[in-house]
């Protein structure tokens, strides 16, 4: 199992040298042209009773962002009709909930699952704290994946969230892989958090066992009203570090680069790529916050001479993550001391 102190080393690697390392891992376990486009619909917006510090859609903060009701099943088939055409194979659906409440609501959210696997494409949904009957469900409706963040590491937490535990974010990634639902967890740079706290977030995703099919790693976008508005950016570098460091200790999990793109040059993006992400988030918006436009994705991939047709994704054959173990690796013949990653079983 990969340890902070495995992460620690790699990330403080000379740049040039973990980009390298993470470049050749990503060869080794992908295709380098493969950037998995996928789309984020918020299904339910609004007046989530959790206090989550970073959050438009918490009912503690005046944010202006006004609570709506669960979509319909048509309105959800039109977003997702229109993103499959613009070149998505995954389709995420979120709702401003603490948890999802048995009834007519998660029913319809079954539904909505059904409607997306029908269009031939990945259906992943975040709804907050899961039982394991609802995940059984949700696995029966034919779900991809389940995204639950952990946001952070386990020290930090406290200072974003009080009004639920990091065990309960656990509880509910245990529940969803016992259904053996794909796991989609990352986390958000920027709320405060030292880069010890981010490898301690990817210490504990290699905890899980299988560890993550997907890792997104969002960059906070400060939204006016909420306690983290006036946060800093985050460092450009260390963005790219933890990238590649992610990449390098998951090698088999698509690394998403997810919020904050909106705020990133066009260089940096394509840094990240060379880092390790192979999966953006397009459409306008991520749930509430910004995002580039598809157009400005369009232009993104012409510029790096990728294709605009998505690849087919293996992740309907239930591929999940691998966790790594860092390992020494003899030295090559330039003398130069080298380490290499041996995928094992986590």
């Amino acid at each position: 199992m990969t340890t902070f102190d495995d992460l620690r080393e790699i990330y403080a690697l000379p740049l040039p040298e973990l980009l390298y390392r993470a470049a050749t891992v990503q060869r080794a376990n992908h295709d380098p042209a493969d950037i998995q486009r996928c789309a984020l619909l918020s299904v339910k917006t609004g007046g989530c009773s959790e206090d989550c510090g970073y959050c438009a859609q918490s009912a503690h903060y005046k944010t202006g962002v006004p609570a709506t009701p669960l979509m319909n099943l048509e309105e959800v088939r039109e977003r997702a009709e229109k993103a499959k055409a613009l070149g998505a194979t995954r389709f995420c659906m979120g709702t401003a909930w603490r948890e999802p409440k048995d009834g007519p609501q998660f029913d319809r959210i079954l539904d909505m699952v059904r409607l997306v696997r029908d269009l031939d494409m990945e259906a992943c949904v975040t709804l907050g704290m899961l039982t394991d009957e609802q995940a059984r469900r949700l696995k029966e409706a034919g779900l991809t994946a389940y995204n639950h963040n952990l946001d952070t590491s386990r020290r930090h937490y406290p200072k974003v969230i009080t009004t639920r535990t990091y065990d309960d974010r656990i509880r509910t990634l245990h529940a969803v892989q016992r259904a053996n639902i794909a796991v989609c967890c990352g986390g958000i740079l920027g709320m405060g958090e030292n880069e010890e706290d981010r490898l301690m977030l990817l210490a504990e995703l290699a905890q899980l066992d299988p560890p993550p099919e997907s890792i997104p790693i969002n960059c906070l976008v400060p939204i006016a009203g909420t306690p983290l508005e006036n946060a800093e950016p985050v460092d450009s570098v260390e963005l790219v570090r933890l990238v590649a460091t992610a990449r390098i200790a998951f090698p088999k999990a698509r690394v998403r680069l997810s919020a904050g793109r909106d705020r990133m040059s066009r260089e940096l993006q394509i840094l990240c790529f060379l880092a390790g992400a192979n999966s953006i988030f397009f459409g306008d918006k991520l749930l509430t916050a910004p995002n580039p436009d598809a157009s400005a994705d369009a232009d993104l991939f012409r510029s790096m001479g990728l294709p605009l047709t998505p690849n087919p994704s293996p992740l309907s054959t239930g591929a999940r993550g691998e966790s790594v173990a860092l390992t020494p690796h003899p030295s090559p013949p330039s003398g130069e001391k080298r380490a290499t990653v041996e995928a094992s079983a986590s």
